[in-house]
């Protein structure tokens, strides 16, 4: 492959008109390859681990914790990969992370073996801390490269891979549940992780190379900018919902709902589905028009925000839990979270220019790793404090938690938003009233003088 300089470094071409060329073609199939293994490793689990942690005598305090310390290390895995990617190489950190991350699924599978309690619960972190890093640096770099290589339609080509992200999330867990209760507990994660590592070499062959010029730029004064902050926040309630949702959903499903564990990996695909399918509409949407991504932001979390209060439902409406209210707002949830999730990155890269960073991979190293950080932080945040509430009241409550959170999220939005268009209209009025000042009185001299002769 050829290797591309950045601009600071040049640019590869440009995706302008609607046919791609080899290089963006190949990208996308690696990325695609990247999503989707990822995704179907990472949602195996919901169906039967936390059931089958709690047969070891671990409490739901702590399976949130487990499921929570992978988004922590993913979470400091993305700033520090995410500041340094020019210096490590884009294309060799998405080929070792996915060669660590699909190692560390197998072995996964084999801690059933263990005794229970203490050892068991030490191994479960250490494993899913290491899978983590992996994870973050394959991530981290391919937002950056999809970034690098489709610079002018990053959002249409983000839904097209939240296609692969859906697919991943609805094969992973009716896939995990039916391999767990037809082969037990260690099939899942050796398939799967083979399945991973068969990305390593089709990405070692067809993914380009970049050499790159590295930035004084840093996530200070990236996070110095109220409304990469506000998006930052968003990100983070989105991927807090999502957490929370591993971590918890299948015990409730299973003691309210009466559930199986198969049963539990098809209830998630009312979730996975609508994000999935409606994900490319949303790309195109945002790319065509721009101006329109803050208020997909808004409409989504509002619609989030009322999907989580009604999952349970929330204890003051006097709802009873049932299986068809759970399937809809579920199914809410996933097409809210897209409408969400698919305008943040590229209106972050947006600001970032804006604020006068360079257009350069470093740049996009550094969007990308605050937005797989913050994304990890919320998956951190909503397994772990999702779990103790959960385990402290209920899941209604929990997920009530959740949804005040997304309110809060797009009110903050519409505030900010409102205050921006009030300062611009009042800063072109004033630019217009100024250049009214500055009209001349009187004609030009040379004008009179024509007028007189």
């Amino acid at each position: 492959m050829e290797n591309h300089e950045d601009r600071g470094d040049s640019s590869p071409s440009q995706t302008t008109g609607a046919k791609m060329s080899r290089q963006q073609i190949l990208t996308v199939i690696a990325m695609a390859s990247i999503n989707f293994g990822s995704m179907i490793c990472y949602s195996i689990l919901g169906p039967f681990f936390p059931n089958e942690a709690k047969k070891k005598g671990v409490s739901q305090a702590m399976i949130g914790l487990i499921f929570g310390i992978y988004a922590l290390c993913t979470l400091v895995g993305s700033l520090i990969l995410g500041k340094y990617i020019v210096q490590i190489g884009a294309k060799f950190m998405i080929v070792a992370g996915l060669f660590l991350s699909s190692g560390c699924t197998v072995l996964f599978g084999f801690l059933d073996r263990v005794s229970d309690g203490t050892v068991f619960i030490a191994l479960c972190f250490i494993t899913r801390s290491i899978n983590a890093v992996g994870f973050s640096a394959a991530i981290t770099s391919s937002f950056a490269v999809s970034a690098k290589i489709f610079p002018d339609n990053i959002a249409t080509v983000l839904g097209f891979m939240e296609i692969f992200t859906g697919l991943g999330l609805i094969l992973g867990p009716p896939l995990g549940g039916w391999l767990y209760q037809a082969f037990g507990y260690e099939i899942p994660f050796v398939f799967t992780g083979c399945l991973l590592f068969a990305t390593v070499p089709l990405n070692m062959w067809i993914l380009p190379s970049f050499d790159a010029v590295p930035s004084q730029n840093s996530f200070l004064r990236l996070c110095t900018r109220i409304k990469i902050l506000l998006i930052c926040f968003v990100v983070f309630t989105m991927s807090s919902g999502l957490g929370f949702l591993d971590a918890t959903l299948s015990i409730f499903a299973i003691e309210k709902l009466k559930l199986s564990a198969g049963s539990v990996g098809l209830l998630m695909i009312g979730l996975s589905l609508p994000y999935g399918a409606a994900s490319p509409i949303f790309g195109v949407i945002s790319d065509k028009y721009p101006s329109f991504r803050k208020w997909m932001m808004v409409i989504g979390g509002m619609a989030t925000a009322v999907s989580f209060c009604f999952l349970g439902p929330l204890p003051f409406f006097h709802i009873r839990s049932q299986l068809w209210l759970t399937v809809l707002m579920l199914v809410i949830v996933g097409f809210s979270l897209c409408m969400t999730c698919i305008p943040t990155f590229a209106e972050m890269i947006a600001c970032a220019h804006e604020y006068g960073f360079e257009e350069s991979l470093s740049t996009l190293g550094l969007v990308s790793g605050l937005f797989s950080a913050v994304w990890s932080a919320g998956m951190f945040f909503g397994p772990t404090i999702g779990g103790y509430i959960t385990e402290a009241l209920n899941f209604e409550w929990s997920a009530g938690v959740q949804g005040a959170l997304a309110f809060l999220a797009a009110l903050l939005q519409v505030i900010y938003f409102t205050i921006e268009d009030i300062q611009k209209k009042s800063k072109n009025a004033n630019q217009n009233e100024i250049s009214g000042e500055k009209s001349p009185l009187l004609p030009k001299t040379d004008d009179l003088r024509a007028d007189i002769s």
